[in-house]
């Protein structure tokens, strides 16, 4: 060590590949993970099974104070994980340095990421529908304009989550909060922890980590049923890359946030003009 270098606390690997030579270190106990895992898959069976009876808690700002509170417990378990290792939360999220240009660089890349993903997504959806329809030998239900009508369980699940979108000013305000926070949480517990430590167990494979937290976030979303599962778990593994690209998490929250509050202000205009 020479004079001018100081004793750090130790910190996670960022990103796998960020200093050359240097294996990522696992930056929780195995147990922690374990049990992180096992939480966000009994709150997405949980979930699950509340859909499929056609449940709708009655008043939102209910629901989106509940999310919110687990989304809260879901970061101080990983803050807590990470002090075992004496590693800091605020690694997880990466380069998020610069000032104002840098941002708004980051925030034009998570637009283009953003668009580009939805198109991705769109033609796969799309694929499974033609797919679907020639298994089950039933021709796909085709609307104006050439779209294919989602079956009756996306239907339903649909209109599920229609009930649960802002239905006035006050409850917009309160969903742009929770898609802010929502966003922030779930990049750094998906890209940020469980990236980092699917990689570290891979002994530095990037591409384990992309792929094994991609599943964990896809399967967090049991109540968005099967089709929408996998779906996830695509875009999930868009967000790693976005993430291992960017050596950071800032594009990652920008996309996710919008997405989730683009998607909930969509369905609360359909369902406000009884489109679904």
């Amino acid at each position: 060590m020479t004079g001018n270098e100081s004793i750090r606390e130790p910190a996670a690997e960022p990103w796998p590949g960020d200093e050359a030579g240097e294996r990522p270190r696992s930056i929780a106990p195995v147990w922690h993970t374990v049990l992180l895992l096992a939480g966000i898959l009994a709150l997405s069976i949980h979930g699950a099974m509340q859909f499929a009876s056609g449940h709708v808690p009655p008043h939102r700002t209910t629901v989106y104070a509940t999310t919110a509170v687990m989304e809260l417990v879901m970061l101080a378990w990983v803050a807590f994980g990470l002090r075992l290792r004496r590693v800091r939360l605020r690694s997880l999220f990466g380069s998020m340095t610069g000032g104002t240009r840098a941002l708004m660089l980051d925030a034009g890349m998570a637009l283009v990421f953003w668009v580009g993903a939805m198109l991705a997504l769109g033609t796969l959806g799309v694929v499974w529908s033609g797919v679907e329809a020639a298994v089950t030998h039933q021709a796909p239900e085709i609307r104006a304009g050439h779209t294919i009508k989602p079956g009756p369980e996306q239907q339903k699940i649909i209109r599920v989550m229609a009930e649960l979108a802002p239905a006035n000013g006050e409850q917009i305000a309160e969903w742009i909060l929770l898609c802010i926070l929502v966003g922030i949480v779930e990049e750094a517990v998906f890209r940020g922890y469980l990236q980092q430590q699917f990689t570290a167990w891979a002994r530095g494979g990037a591409a384990a980590g992309v792929v094994f937290s991609a599943l964990a976030f896809g399967a967090a979303h049991g109540y968005q049923g099967v089709r929408n599962m996998i779906l996830l778990t695509v875009f999930g593994a868009l967000f790693s890359l976005l993430a291992l690209y960017r050596c950071g998490l800032r594009p990652g929250i920008f996309a996710h946030s919008w997405h989730d509050l683009i998607a909930g202000l969509a369905l609360a205009f359909l369902r406000a003009h009884k489109l679904i």
